[in-house]
């Protein structure tokens, strides 16, 4: 591609996992989203929870004063809590569900463009019953988040059986999903991840084109699913071009031709895509982040 990648999208950086050590909403959250606010590369940064207002309003402050958009991931509320949001179980759903509504909090008080979230485990006796309780929960967020403005609500797609084992999940049931909550509501969307692709054993094509209409917002990252022993086996995110992994330049090119051909990419309203890359081991995270920039560079030179 001849054109500049700004034209076409909004370069972000998936903060928590650059910076694993702030993933619990604590760390040196403020010293590494300043890096991340200094390098121009980079018009959006995604956080997850802050649980310090006083640091939630220095990050916040980080932003506007760089000039960067923010987006919130509500992922990590879950995960580390162990919590779920389709759990067939009502106490546990509410639990779930009142941890998102306080990310959502979080995320208006820090002026995000959007808040994500991800479908929690399930049976496979009980995936009908658990898709309702999905379709249930999801809908009583969107309409928390419409209560208080105008941000989206987006749920990422994430591997079924290999992971995160979540419900959403393969493609049919994406759609299927998708379909159903915007009848009602127009806050909500899909978040796709390149590095979920070989997870959910499907193409960028077979993943994407499906529910294109639906999908809001992207991340672009790395996978090892083929070695078990390895110990990044799984959704760890490595550097592009790990040992045994997925994913390298010419994997993110087909993505982005998807994304492009799709209309997803356009000049016109410019959507988020974000690298979402993890030190693995001893890496160092700055390191990290300049592979992935090195990694999008070369991709969009052949898109």
């Amino acid at each position: 591609m001849d054109e500049s990648i700004r034209k076409y999208m909004k370069v972000g950086l998936v903060h928590f996992m650059a910076y694993p050590n702030t993933i619990n909403g604590e760390g040196p959250i403020l010293e590494t989203l300043k890096k991340v606010a200094l390098d121009e590369y980079f018009e959006v940064v995604e956080v997850t929870w802050i649980k310090d207002k006083e640091v939630r309003n220095k990050a916040k402050k980080i932003i506007e004063t760089s000039h960067m958009e923010l987006t919130y991931a509500g992922m990590p509320r879950l995960l580390i809590t162990k919590q779920n949001i389709n759990s067939l179980n009502e106490q546990e759903r509410l639990q779930a569900l009142s941890n998102l509504k306080e990310g959502i909090d979080e995320a208006y008080e820090l002026g995000a463009l959007d808040f994500a979230f991800l479908s929690g485990q399930y049976l496979e006796e009980l995936k009908e019953d658990t898709y309702q309780v999905l379709v249930k929960s999801t809908k009583e967020l969107c309409a928390y988040a419409k209560s208080k403005g105008t941000m989206k609500v987006a749920l990422e797609v994430f591997d079924y059986d290999i992971d995160k084992c979540s419900l959403i999940g393969p493609v049919e049931l994406a759609k299927r999903y998708a379909e159903e909550i915007c009848q009602e509501y127009d806050n909500f969307g899909l978040m796709v991840d390149l590095s979920h692709l070989p997870q959910l054993r499907e193409t960028a094509e077979e993943s994407l084109i499906p529910v294109q209409e639906y999908i809001i917002h992207a991340h672009m990252g790395n996978t090892v699913v083929k070695d078990k022993a390895c110990s990044a086996y799984g959704d760890t995110h490595p550097r592009f071009g790990f040992p045994g992994s997925e994913n390298d330049v010419e994997q993110l090119v087909a993505y982005l031709r998807v994304l492009l051909s799709i209309g997803f990419l356009n000049k016109e309203n410019r959507p988020i895509v974000s690298l979402e890359v993890k030190p693995f081991g001893d890496d160092d995270p700055d390191l990290i982040v300049a592979n992935a920039k090195r990694v999008l560079n070369l991709a969009w030179d052949k898109v």
